[in-house]
């Protein structure tokens, strides 16, 4: 006997190891079929499920499930990012809590470690993903890490190397003095911080009472202070030409320079040039040769260069500087200020400009074919949105930072010997020879650069190194795997990081393939709470994913999440989405009781039921069409309430209500058939959106093979074609108007309802409706005389009589008349329920009222409260009105 609800957790466990162990989700080379594939944006190998995975890998499935229905050969592969900066700072909490730091362990023992961790934590996500139902080809699991992949980025860092790409310069870096590294410019989040400005005088040299006043947010770096710049136009400065400033509290003698850079009107108009702490004051510096003193250990806390506070955090520094520069009458005055300043994008730390010796990748050349092929839509970004903030980036591109000073990474292949020079090769022993081409007969002692690669720079080539890592080596034309799943058909991923990722991918593909690395972006939005704040741990405002798919079942979660997803716009999630999905499987589950409950019978026809089936059928076909459509302009949310309501509304409100017999009664074969047939086409629709439910009821539907699931049945085809038959008027009508005026007929019985409740027609037995048929014709309204009298309760007169309400409907005028209505009984039943509604509003306002329940119960049952009070309210209402016209 199946539960009068359906539980998830009795069928998504047994489907998803089904599916497994019949190889559903694998795919291979296949010259008989049109290849579709997608690859996982991988997850850092740190990770947990989050509500953005959710999204973005139930976006995926969809995609992939429904090509695989497509009789495409459907790959999805997945896998894991080692994630440098983030994997490294595990392990060295992991090492702080066994009483080892890092500090004190070779390259090698700490990499140990880090495998260690990798092997016990970094397959956590993945298993979370097979929760959510998604159908990746795990026997392609690929991981950054894995040795023929690391092989693979080693190569091609020589090969860029080669071609005169990737060079080694001291250049201005961002600096992240929590993780301790280098960082590229896109890894820097830049907020907006309220922060101080501090006025310090600088006194001139040779003058007893002289000074400059300097306004910056930025105290604690005065010590590494160069010069002082003023623009050569401003007045007020001119006499100060060619003398000299003295740092306060260090009492060190700079000199004054002039240089149009220095914007006149912004604080004093005098700034001070720190050329190892600024961007823009290494570049000015550069220009007037000025010293570079960096007083900062990699770490953010001050050194000896400082002369003063040195050991302390930079920050902690900032505040005794400041006192101090007040205590010595060196502080004019602060101010509140806000200013934007850049943040880790995986430490959060505040990211601090440093000269730093670092390896580049060159921009200006390797990047014009990733710029034009999607400027001219080789590759879609969707939605088209983001094409500007593409071509803005990509137009105006810097070199990138390719080095990071960690361990846990693929190491940079440079080899140095003893007096600094370097060769790029794969082995040691490569490096060597090099070294001996170039030195003949020098004693050669080498040793490997420390600092190892960007994270970028490996997932930067996933799209192909999944399928074969050998291809970045000359002359290789790739394997069959590549050679067939490549280029791959949609990415989808997050806005943020189109250039981290998506831009290099496209980069590489084009270096390495010559050719795109997919033909779709699919750019998902932020899931954000519903006060519109980002989720995230630290607020507190996210869901655990695996606890929603635990209460609510996979099927329900996945719909919650894409009922409100359009492409690039953000999704205000609310566990009401998820409960909305689980109704919808109820729903479903409930309408497969009805029809699998109905007796059949060989022996009775119903011509009735044939009006319900002809109608039914060419409104599916109808909202197939729509359906497909959504799909293919990746309208994902669109498509899902598309197939909700023809499902909800039109199968289970309408149509099922149309055929199910009087109480006792079997069913006719014909329709049963042809109700078990429209079920399987609306299961197959929905499979790539509720996968378990979907297969669940398409095996209890009917008998089936074993290999027989609806995970590789065929997606549903459709076809309205504009036909004429020639009976009677409404069969001589193109399908499409005819699908008009039985939507027309609903929309009567539906206005018909409506009317029928807003008068209090409770006690008439059948309210009539009178129908002018115009251009219909008798013949037409016979046809449609079921739908009408069944669903609405109402007996039909054709001739005009007396209009008591009226509505019009394509050819067909709508009238309502109250006939043999006993007003004292209908009087009595609308008192009755007036009572009831007033009481039961008066209760509700009493919770309401009573500030304890206001302040003490969550905010969504505050909220339950007040629904119940409006929806009362507008009962009363139409109660009321209901009185007054009896």
């Amino acid at each position: 006997m199946l539960s009068t609800k359906y539980n998830p957790s009795e069928v998504e466990g047994k489907w998803y190891q089904y599916w497994m162990e019949n190889g559903f989700f694998h795919a291979k080379p296949n010259p008989d079929k049109e290849p579709y594939t997608v690859v996982i944006p991988p997850p850092n190998v740190t990770g947990v499920l989050h509500m953005g995975h959710m999204l973005n890998n139930t976006i995926q499935d969809v995609l992939v499930r429904k090509a695989r229905m497509e009789g495409k050969e459907a790959c999805w592969v997945p896998g894991t990012d080692h994630a440098s900066i983030a994997t490294e700072a595990k392990v060295v909490a992991m090492l702080r809590e066994r009483g080892i730091k890092k500090s004190d362990l070779s390259r090698e023992d700490f990499l140990k470690y880090a495998w260690e961790w990798k092997e016990k934590y970094g397959g956590i996500i993945l298993e979370q993903l097979k929760k959510l139902g998604a159908s990746c080809d795990w026997d392609r699991t690929k991981f950054t890490m894995d040795p023929d992949y690391y092989d693979a980025v080693i190569d091609v860092f020589i090969d860029l190397h080669k071609k005169g790409y990737i060079y080694r310069g001291l250049r201005m870096v961002n600096w992240d003095p929590l993780g301790k590294t280098a960082l590229s410019d896109d890894e820097v989040i830049h907020k907006e911080v309220q922060s101080k400005l501090y006025y310090i005088k600088y006194a001139i040299e040779g003058s007893k009472d002289e000074f400059v006043t300097v306004a910056t947010v930025r105290p604690e770096t005065i010590m590494a202070d160069a010069a002082i710049c003023v623009n050569p136009n401003d007045e007020r400065y001119k006499h100060l030409k060619g003398k000299r400033a003295i740092i306060p509290l260090i009492n060190r003698a700079i000199p004054i320079i002039e240089d149009d850079y220095v914007t006149m009107d912004f604080g004093t108009g005098c700034l001070k040039v720190t050329p190892a702490h600024d961007m823009n004051d290494y570049e000015l510096g550069r220009k007037h040769n000025l010293e570079v003193l960096d007083i900062l250990n990699e770490d953010g806390t001050l050194n000896s260069k400082a002369q003063i506070f040195i050991g302390e955090d930079r920050f902690i520094a900032r505040k005794k500087i400041a006192k101090e520069l007040e205590a010595k009458e060196c502080l004019a005055k602060t101010e509140d200020y806000t200013s934007s300043v850049g943040f880790s994008e995986r430490t959060d730390a505040v990211i601090e400009p440093r000269l730093s010796l670092q390896w580049f990748l060159k921009m200006d050349t390797i990047t014009k074919p990733a710029l034009e092929h999607v400027m001219n839509d080789d590759i879609q970004l969707i939605p088209a949105k983001f094409k500007n903030t593409y071509n803005h980036w990509m137009s105006n591109v810097r070199d990138w930072c390719i080095s990071r000073q960690l361990w846990w990474g693929h190491r940079i292949p440079a080899w140095f010997d003893e007096s600094g020079d370097y060769v790029v090769a794969k082995t040691e022993q490569e490096a060597i020879e090099l070294f001996k081409s170039k030195k003949p007969g020098a004693s050669i002692k080498i040793t490997q650069e420390t600092d190892v690669m960007d994270t970028w720079f490996s997932s930067w080539l996933w799209p192909t190194a999944v399928f074969d890592t050998t291809i970045f080596k000359d002359g290789n034309k790739g394997n069959e795997d590549l050679n067939y799943f490549y280029p791959t058909n949609d990415l989808v991923t997050a806005p943020e990081i189109l250039f981290f990722w998506v831009a290099r991918m496209i980069i590489a593909g084009y270096e390495y393939r010559g050719e795109k690395p997919f033909k779709n972006v699919y750019l998902t939005g932020i899931v954000r709470d519903k006060q519109g704040r980002k989720m995230s741990k630290s607020l507190g405002n996210s869901p655990d994913p695996l606890d929603l798919i635990a209460n609510f079942g996979a099927d329900a979660v996945r719909t919650g999440m894409l009922f409100s997803s359009p492409a690039g716009n953000d999704l205000l999630y609310d566990d009401k989405l998820v409960e909305q999905g689980r109704n919808f499987a109820n729903k479903i589950w409930n309408a497969f009781r009805l029809v699998k409950g109905l007796d059949v019978s060989i022996s009775i026809t119903s011509k009735e039921n044939e009006v319900a089936i002809e109608w039914f059928d060419l409104k599916l076909q109808e909202s197939l069409i729509e359906f497909n459509d959504h799909l293919s302009k990746f309208r994902i949310s669109d498509a899902l309430h598309s197939i909700y309501k023809l499902i909800w509304d039109d199968f289970c409100a309408w149509y099922l209500e149309m055929i199910k017999p009087e109480y006792g009664q079997p069913i006719d074969k014909l329709t049963y058939d042809k109700t078990v047939e429209f079920f399987e086409v609306l299961l197959k629709s929905l499979h790539p959106f509720m996968p378990f439910l979907t297969e669940e009821l398409w095996h209890e539907l009917k008998y089936r093979e074993s290999n027989d699931c609806i995970i590789v049945a065929s997606w549903p085809s459709f076809n309205i074609k504009d036909q004429e038959s020639k009976t009677n008027i409404l069969d001589k009508m193109p399908p499409k108007i005819k699908l008009s005026v039985f939507e027309n007929v609903k929309q009567g019985i539906a206005f018909v309802r409506k009317k029928r409740q807003e008068q209090g027609f409770k006690n008439i037995e059948k309210s009539l409706i009178i129908i002018d048929s115009g251009k219909l014709g008798d013949a037409a309204i016979e046809k449609l005389k079921f739908f009408i009298e069944k669903l609405s309760d109402s007996k039909i007169v054709k001739e005009i009589q007396g209009e008591t309400h009226k509505d019009f409907f394509g050819d067909m005028h709508w009238h309502i008349e109250k006939r043999n209505t006993d007003v004292a009984k209908d009087r009595e039943a609308l008192l009755k329920d007036l009572e009831y509604q007033k009481g039961f509003m008066f209760k509700v306002d009493q919770k309401l009222s009573n500030e304890k329940f206001v302040n003490s119960a969550p905010p969504q049952v505050i909220e339950m409260e007040r629904k119940k009070k409006a929806d009362a309210e507008a009962k009363i209402k139409a109660l009321e009105e209901s009185l007054s016209r009896l």
